[in-house]
């Protein structure tokens, strides 16, 4: 979702010095090293943190052009996401995407173990009754990209700079949603 439908507007860096987390580690994890009653409390401000990030929020340009093009074509949309449930349905409604999915589509770090696990987008396959090897998983980072693979469905690295840093772990590289839409026709 963040960087793959909508912009990426992020700043890791700065949420990590703001929650007090370590630097260079994924935020998750450096949480979950927290003891219980810490992690709470951080849990709660960076959910604050993604709220606000998510009032924020754009569509990619050509998003709903892509999702309109998936959907009539009979294509099961879900999003597998590091983000809460509720974050990613703000994030999706700021947007105007969130129309394409459903609450049961939307996988967040509340239901599943966050990517990189493969968790999510089991989880997500399982409710469909979907086989991995007929899905696709769209992303802009290492965590989606390694979560579909490790899923054992087809990636698709989503860099609009063009640098596809993630090789053993994508399958197709695009710079844009229009170029993954033209993709379907080939």
């Amino acid at each position: 979702m963040d960087g793959t439908l909508t912009h990426a507007i992020h700043d890791f860096d700065a949420m990590r010095k703001d929650l007090k987390l370590p630097a260079g580690k994924p935020i998750l994890e450096s949480i979950a090293d927290l003891p219980e009653d810490e992690a709470i409390k951080i849990n709660q401000q960076l959910d604050d943190m993604e709220y606000d990030i998510a009032d924020k929020a754009t569509a990619q340009p050509h998003a709903e052009e892509l999702l309109l093009l998936l959907e009539k074509n009979g294509c099961k949309l879900g999003i597998v996401t590091r983000n809460g449930h509720g974050i990613a349905k703000a994030t999706l409604k700021a947007c105007g995407l969130d129309a394409f999915f459903t609450s049961q589509s939307i996988i967040s770090r509340d239901c599943a173990c966050p990517k990189p696990a493969p968790d999510g987008v089991q989880l997500l396959l399982s409710r469909w009754s979907v086989n991995a090897d007929s899905s696709v998983m769209v992303g802009d980072y290492l965590f989606d990209l390694e979560a579909g693979k490790r899923a054992g469905a087809s990636t698709v690295h989503l860099d609009v700079n063009g640098e596809f840093a993630f090789p053993e772990f994508t399958d197709y590289g695009v710079t844009s949603l229009q170029t993954l839409a033209a993709l379907w026709y080939e």
